[in-house]
């Protein structure tokens, strides 16, 4: 083995960027496709929210947490490169056991919330606070 055969070899090792299984990077179509979807999911809130097209604010607060929800999906899809054929799926297992710990930490959270609301002491609301 010549030191030419050595050095081509060590150039195409160099080359793979850490990568070992040969998936592809994105293509500049995918993040552009990413890039103005984001831009789309974070808009479409700010106006609801900015223009107050919708009286009920709960509402206006469900619909942007589900364009919330879209847009986490679409950062998985087209910039994290998150699927399930990635690293023979362990992403896609990580991110699984992920959500379920956020949803659980989550769901405990507002619970928690929710009972220190409606079990506070008669007088401790929140305009009487002022007072003390």
């Amino acid at each position: 083995m010549s030191a030419h055969d050595t050095h081509d070899h060590a150039h195409d090792n160099a080359h793979g960027h850490g990568h070992s299984s040969g998936e592809a990077h994105g293509t500049r179509r995918d993040y552009v496709i990413g890039f103005v979807l984001s831009v789309i999911l974070t808009a479409v809130p700010f106006g609801l929210v900015m223009s107050g097209v919708i009286a009920d604010a709960r509402i206006t607060a469900g619909i942007c947490m589900a364009f919330a929800l879209v847009q986490i999906v679409v950062h998985m899809i087209y910039f994290l490169h998150m699927n399930s054929k990635s690293e023979n799926g362990w992403t896609l297992m990580a991110l699984i056991f992920t959500v379920i710990i956020v949803a659980i930490c989550l769901a405990g959270s507002m619970w928690v919330m929710y009972h220190m609301n409606a079990n506070m002491m008669p007088g401790m609301t929140g305009g009487d606070m002022g007072a003390m």
